[in-house]
């Protein structure tokens, strides 16, 4: 059965589809500062805390989208930080670089 009898027959029945719509993320109205590439794609690395990278995901709590903001070191591939909010500003990525830097102070041992 293809999608549109699939439809006409709920339509017939009454029912209704529970899928969420597809999200349609804001574009931004500035370009922003090129950033220089200084790994060249080389993510091989030899030590821990040499380098350090982040990324933010954005996450469906069931009636908004929350932001989460992580640092990874690349020598262990796991998480040394990480902030959380319902903003996706330079706040949350500047509260992440802040945890790492309490961490690399104090590392856990």
């Amino acid at each position: 059965m293809g999608r549109w009898l699939a439809g006409r027959l709920m339509k017939e029945l009454g029912l209704v589809s529970c899928q969420q719509p597809t999200h349609r993320y804001k574009r931004g109205g500035h370009e922003h500062v090129a950033i220089p590439n200084y790994l060249e794609r080389q993510f091989a690395v030899t030590e821990p805390n040499q380098v350090w990278c982040g990324d933010v995901t954005y996450i469906w709590t069931g009636k908004r989208w929350a932001y989460l903001a992580v640092v990874l070191d690349l020598f262990a591939r796991k998480p040394e930080g990480w902030a959380m909010s319902f903003s996706p500003d330079s706040k949350l990525t500047s509260k992440r670089w802040k945890l790492r830097g309490k961490l690399a102070v104090n590392p856990p041992e």
